[in-house]
């Protein structure tokens, strides 16, 4: 059985998996930066360890700290939670070299997802509709430009190993499309370490919706249904909801089936999520797969009454999944808003410093995921998100209505944040409505600039 579990990982993340760890009975080692002595995650674990410098490189990406650390503390299993090294292959290898668990799949399930060149190709066996694009890595302009004439313009230039929009460029006519080519290639080298990129067809105004699966090593495998992840700025997830508002039913029953198609094809175990685009006449499309625990996973838990890190953990050490497809029913929905250290007046440049003064809000239907308190430095090395704000209630108007209220209450002194925004959005009628995809935040904020909202 596991029964210590180093957690590779920060911020509320790192909280949220101490929580479910000691609700489990299993001891916790928290690793930590020397820009992250005293944060939350390190004293709240039953034992830390610092792991190098402020910098990324020298502490949560040190895959060698991070292991002497697991081992030298005795620890059966490392989790990695999400971002740094929750989807390297080679840290899962050499955590599994360590005689030690590692929490997710096996780094060849997920070495062969991570390259979105493969896992398109993989997707397309299993009979997932996918994307029209390339079929393989483009290799130069002049293969990119072939490619284009059958593509069709609009089109994107993908990181074949990276993630959260990074290594992305929408190219919409040919004169574009050597500076986007050589743009994506050195920004994917830049965050991923590696310049392979691929080509789609881009698709206009689509709605990013994400099934969450759940699957053990005896072949049982279940889905949570869907999260809405639409409303996004430069790729990145802003507000996500459960279920997704305006999907029909029979689009819902196709893209779960598929989602559990794609892992038993794949062999796939531990929590995942398979991310579709889905266009305005409901055709949908696969787009990529994340093996690991996304960070929107909460509005999954609260509308089915699930702990996903808890059956991760348990996926981990051997057991089968208690659950069947027919008893996960999901009630109700759940938003949440993820709160950043930005600007928003300063087109939501990082905000670091100290909290001066912290107020969270609580009450029925709401939850909140942080690792803020009074007091608590932000330091400058690492993601700006702060704090997730859940919401949840019998319909959908509620949920918004609680979010509101919610965002009403929280009081975050000392640096900006983008609650403001969040605040304006949830009183639009397109978010209201649901119908907002993927272009509306960018719309929102060019709107608001020109009203004279922001500087």
């Amino acid at each position: 059985m596991i029964r210590k579990i180093l957690i590779a990982n920060r911020g509320e993340i790192a909280v949220r998996i101490i929580r479910t760890c000691k609700e489990m009975g299993i001891r916790t080692v928290a690793v930590y930066s020397t820009a992250d002595r005293d944060a939350l995650h390190v004293q709240l674990a039953h034992e830390s360890v610092c792991i190098g410098g402020p910098r990324p490189a020298d502490s949560y990406l040190n895959m060698n700290a991070i292991l002497q650390a697991a081992c030298s503390t005795g620890c059966d299993a490392i989790h990695p939670g999400f971002g740094f090294l929750s989807e390297n292959p080679q840290f899962a290898a050499l955590t599994q070299q360590c005689n030690l668990i590692f929490i997710g799949p096996s780094p060849d399930v997920i070495e062969k997802l991570g390259n979105k060149a493969h896992a398109r190709q993989m997707m397309q066996e299993a009979g997932l509709p996918v994307i029209p694009g390339s079929k393989q890595i483009v290799q130069s302009v002049e293969e990119a430009r072939s490619l284009a004439e059958t593509i069709t313009y609009p089109l994107i230039i993908k990181a074949a190993n990276g993630g959260g929009g990074r290594g992305m460029r929408i190219v919409r006519s040919e004169e574009e499309l050597e500076h986007a080519y050589h743009s994506a290639r050195s920004e994917a080298k830049a965050c991923f370490g590696d310049e392979d990129v691929y080509m789609e067809k881009y698709i206009e105004h689509p709605k990013h919706i994400e099934v969450q699966v759940l699957c053990d090593e005896y072949g049982n495998c279940l889905h949570l249904y869907e999260r809405d992840c639409s409303f996004q700025r430069r790729n990145q997830k802003m507000i996500e909801e459960a279920p997704c508002h305006v999907l029909r039913d029979d689009v819902r029953e196709r893209m779960a089936a598929d989602a559990v198609r794609a892992c038993q094809h794949v062999g796939y175990t531990s929590a995942g999520t398979i991310e579709f685009l889905m266009a305005a006449d409901g055709s949908y499309y696969f787009m990529e797969m994340n093996t690991r625990i996304q960070v929107e996973h909460p509005i999954t838990e609260q509308i089915c009454g699930i702990d996903i890190v808890k059956q991760q953990i348990r996926i981990a050490d051997h057991q089968r999944l208690q659950l069947r497809q027919e008893d996960i029913q999901p009630k109700g929905y759940a938003l949440e808003c993820r709160i950043n250290a930005e600007d928003i007046h300063r087109e939501f440049a990082p905000s670091p410093g100290k909290v001066t003064f912290l107020n969270l809000p609580c009450g029925r239907g709401v939850r909140v995921e942080t690792a803020v308190y009074n007091g608590y430095t932000i330091p400058p090395y690492y993601d700006s998100m702060i704090a997730k704000i859940i919401t949840f209630a019998p319909t959908r108007l509620e949920c918004i209505k609680k979010m509101r209220i919610a965002l009403e209450e929280l009081i975050i002194d000392g640096v900006e944040t983008n609650v403001e925004f969040h605040y304006l959005v949830l009183h639009q009628r397109a978010f209201i409505e649901g119908t907002y995809d993927t272009g509306y935040a960018q719309q929102f904020i060019e709107e608001l600039k020109e009203n004279g909202e922001f500087i």
